[in-house]
């Protein structure tokens, strides 16, 4: 654990040499969800390679950016790519970010990821917000000793996703006449996609849509007491009695047509936090 604080507090150290400014909102954006980053007016980025002790995006769609910026009037920290479990980083290292996102401000975090669709009544090109999840992982990111001023060793998860906020978003997708879900999202290892076994098994656990990130940072940015909102996009449908071979190309296709609504509700609940 000291030796994990010691690296959060040099990755830190490294970017309050940039600069000394407090970014409230953190942002990490999903496969074929980098455009948002767009959006952003940018102060500067850094090159996650260039930031001690951070994991590299080994995917090809996650361009591995750290963006500070300002969205919607409020200054933001965006990654522009994530990590996941299935490239073979460890939970803790799948995590830093939100770690050093703490130490540079954060209150808030927003999440995006793309999914796929178990409920019957999505679609390819939905937007899903998240209002609970389902951790099949097969481990957890607070596994190990715990640093009591980072966050308790049993954090309550009755509400890891913030109603406030999904308050804010239902409004926003109203305002902005959009159509959303709201649901379970479920978290596996990957990288290959389940079979028509297993998504009917997902399917009765609860879980609205399937994916293979988001987990592990909701569950640290709850630990250290950072307030939530998660939004997916469903791209692919994962109906086992009538399922069809997709490819990532699809998958990000689909991504990249749904993401300006994605992007018109995201602007609107951070100017309204």
């Amino acid at each position: 654990m000291i030796a994990q604080q010691a690296k959060i507090q040099e990755a830190v150290t490294f970017i309050r040499k940039k600069t000394q400014t407090d970014y409230p909102i953190g942002i990490v954006l999903g496969t074929g969800l980098g455009a948002l980053a767009k959006e952003i007016e940018v102060d500067f980025s850094l090159d996650y390679a260039d930031i001690p002790n951070f994991p590299i995006s080994t995917v090809e769609t996650h361009h591995g950016k750290l963006i500070f910026g300002t969205l919607a009037g409020k200054k933001v920290v965006a990654m522009q790519g994530r990590f996941h479990f299935y490239e073979g980083y460890s939970m803790q290292q799948i995590v830093f970010p939100i770690r050093v996102m703490k130490h540079l401000g954060i209150t808030t975090l927003g999440i995006t990821n793309a999914c796929g669709g178990l409920n019957p009544s999505y679609k390819k090109g939905d937007i899903m917000l998240i209002d609970d999840h389902i951790n099949l992982l097969g481990s957890n990111p607070l596994i190990g000793p715990n640093n009591p001023e980072t966050g308790s060793r049993f954090p309550d998860m009755c509400e890891p996703y913030s109603n406030r906020i999904l308050a804010l978003a239902e409004q926003a997708a109203l305002d902005n006449g959009i159509k959303v879900q709201r649901g379970v999202y479920i978290a596996l290892s990957g990288p290959c996609l389940e079979t028509r076994a297993e998504y009917r098994m997902l399917r009765l656990l609860g879980a609205d849509v399937v994916g293979m990130s988001t987990v592990p940072e909701v569950i640290a940015a709850v630990h250290q007491g950072t307030e939530v909102f998660g939004m997916s996009i469903v791209t692919d449908e994962c109906f086992p009695d009538c399922l069809m071979p997709v490819s990532i190309e699809e998958i990000i296709e689909v991504s990249n047509h749904a993401e300006p609504k994605m992007t018109a509700i995201f602007k609107a609940v951070v100017s309204n936090l």
